[in-house]
């Protein structure tokens, strides 16, 4: 029997703020909130801000490691026992092409920016 390939859905750009609430987190990183709850029970590295009322609040570091633990899982094949020892042992070279493509998914939207101003400059003075 043949499995469906799941298709890649690319993640967006993470915005330039200092803190996300749980449901732009589970946007920015296709996932469900309660993936993130429960992700944040599994690996002890993921503890967001809890602010009034037990609110999440997670930086920008959480995100690249909730990206990060999401290849691991989801397109590497790892199981919860596996990427959590991933992460403990290998830190660094683990998360650094989760951090290039997050790099690099910023320029990009900074440089779409840029030419949407340039384009509506070029409106204006024509």
């Amino acid at each position: 029997m043949k499995r469906k390939q799941k298709t890649r859905r690319e993640l967006p750009a993470i915005p330039d703020k200092l803190y996300f609430t749980i449901s732009e987190v589970s946007q920015l990183c296709a996932l469900k909130a309660y993936v993130l709850r429960y992700w944040e029970q599994e690996f002890p590295q993921l503890r967001p801000v809890k602010r009034r009322g037990n609110r999440r609040f997670y930086q920008q570091e959480d995100i690249i490691l909730i990206r990060q633990i999401r290849k691991l899982l989801y397109e590497d094949g790892f199981t919860i026992d596996g990427a959590r020892t991933q992460l403990t042992n290998t830190p660094e070279t683990v998360s650094q092409p989760v951090k290039v493509n997050v790099v690099v998914k910023k320029l990009i939207a900074e440089l779409e920016t840029v030419l949407q101003n340039l384009q509506a400059e070029v409106k204006a003075s024509h």
